[in-house]
């Protein structure tokens, strides 16, 4: 069977899709999709990838609303996570789960969810 190589993209409606795009590219170092050769796209470091279809009343999300969120790998939690705050960005503790790793949860700009995981 053929398979996929890796997400090659995500996209998604915003209400202000051009400052969502700076928010992204300022806070997490997620480069712009190119407009010409004279830039680069984003691109990610290999490492695991979490496909995982939810209930349609789960509230791991939580807002009801949300239909989606972003789960990005960093290699050091404690220094995203400040570096977050440094930006006056409310982001939780993170938390340890054994054998997985540990997780901060916090919302961009248009309340979309957002987690932070650094696998063990």
């Amino acid at each position: 069977m053929e398979k996929i190589t890796g997400i090659g993209g995500f996209f998604f409606r915003a209400q202000d899709h051009k400052g969502l795009a700076e928010w992204y590219e300022r806070h997490f170092g997620i480069n712009r999709v190119p407009t010409g050769p004279e830039t680069e796209p984003w691109t990610q470091e290999a490492g695991h990838t979490a496909f995982s279809p939810f209930k349609a009343d789960s509230t791991y999300f939580g807002d009801p609303a949300k239909n989606w969120m972003l789960n990005f790998r960093v290699r050091n939690i404690d220094a995203m996570v400040a570096q977050l705050r440094a930006a006056k960005i409310e982001v939780s503790d993170p938390a340890s789960y054994e054998g997985v790793g540990r997780f901060a949860r916090l919302e961009d700009p248009e309340g979309n969810p957002i987690e932070l995981w650094q696998p063990e």
